[in-house]
């Protein structure tokens, strides 16, 4: 077992703490593997009634995947090991889904990415002041993978899709807004919300006792022109939409979008489409598996890793350039099936 989880028994508890704390805890293969397989161990525990995953320390829950590696990958080896870190993650978030004992995921602190796809999964969904939720995979030619098609898809408002282009960062009392989280502590009472919940008490009073009044959440102010301008599933009709509203609020978006890759927009939106035609989970994380393998060899990934994370000068020579660019054909390419022994395939 890797020494980037913390793994401990305490009562009728079972805890992960995710440990990079230098990496914001961002998910390695290992950690994944790792995961998967104390979560095997512990579902034939009888003496286990719940699972808490959360973090060791420092100023987030889990910032996303290992970045470098899928860059590396990307460069190096034709995304054959990108490939294999997208595969066994999406077994671990499909095994979390389908968990059949409760799992409470304390998302304080940054979560993005890949902590979204080990959070949004869980029954119990603890945000507080710190969170700041994000799927900001956009910003480097990626979609919101992990599950993010599913999730998002279904929240209402259109809020996903809104997300999903744009990469907004959500507060903690904005993801319980959003239907993100269950329930809103304040991060003082963390430890005493864990403790009860391992002496046996009832998960859902435990949280709801240690709950705040959480502070108005500033994204429903424009709840209306989230859902009005992000009603499309073409990011050509979105973009008018926004192009012709004259206020602050669209003109900001505008030009957040402008920033984002075309290829990667237009695949978030018809990831969450064709999410919404599915009946499970597992499907979509094959559809992910799918348009996961195929963009992280597109000239768009290495080059938003590039310009955000390595070289950080945030001026991304996107390819294709515009949305004009992104044809049809493009998109059917990376959605396409798989040949049936390269299919991903859940536990």
């Amino acid at each position: 077992m890797t020494d980037e989880l913390l793994i401990r028994r305490e009562g009728v508890a079972g805890i992960i703490s995710l440990n990079r704390p230098k990496a914001i805890h961002a998910l390695t293969l290992g950690m994944c593997q790792g995961m998967t397989e104390v979560l095997t161990e512990w579902a034939a525990d009888p003496e286990v009634k719940v699972v808490i995953i959360d973090h060791s320390e420092g100023r987030g829950f889990c910032s996303g995947g290992d970045i470098n590696l899928l860059r590396q990958s990307a460069l190096e080896d034709g995304g054959v090991s990108g490939r294999k870190f997208f595969y066994d993650e999406y077994r671990l978030n499909n095994q979390l889904f389908t968990y059949e004992k409760p799992v409470v995921a304390f998302m304080d602190g940054i979560t993005m990415g890949g902590g979204v796809g080990i959070s949004q999964p869980a029954k119990y969904r603890v945000a507080t002041e710190h969170t700041r939720f994000a799927m900001p995979e956009t910003g480097i030619g990626l979609f919101p993978d992990v599950g993010g098609g599913w999730f998002l898809s279904r929240l209402d408002g259109r809020v996903g899709q809104f997300l999903a282009l744009t990469g907004a960062r959500l507060k903690g009392e904005e993801c319980l807004w959003a239907g993100l989280a269950t329930h809103y502590l304040p991060s003082e009472a963390l430890g005493d919300a864990k403790k009860r919940i391992a002496a046996g008490h009832e998960i859902a009073g435990v949280l709801t006792a240690l709950a705040a009044t959480p502070p108005e959440p500033d994204i429903a102010e424009y709840a209306a022109q989230i859902r009005k301008h992000f009603a499309f599933d073409t990011l050509e009709e979105v973009l008018a939409s926004l192009d012709a509203d004259d206020s602050e609020w669209a003109a900001k978006e505008l030009a957040s979008l402008s920033t984002k890759s075309p290829q990667a927009c237009k695949v978030s939106l018809r990831q969450l489409a064709e999410s919404m035609k599915l009946e499970t989970f597992a499907q979509n994380m094959a559809m992910e598996y799918r348009i996961g393998g195929r963009t992280l060899v597109l000239p768009d990934f290495a080059e938003g890793v590039r310009a955000v994370i390595v070289d950080k000068d945030n001026a991304p020579k996107w390819n294709p350039a515009t949305p004009e660019g992104v044809t049809d054909e493009m998109l059917d390419a990376i959605f396409a099936p798989l040949p049936a022994e390269e299919e991903w395939k859940p536990l």
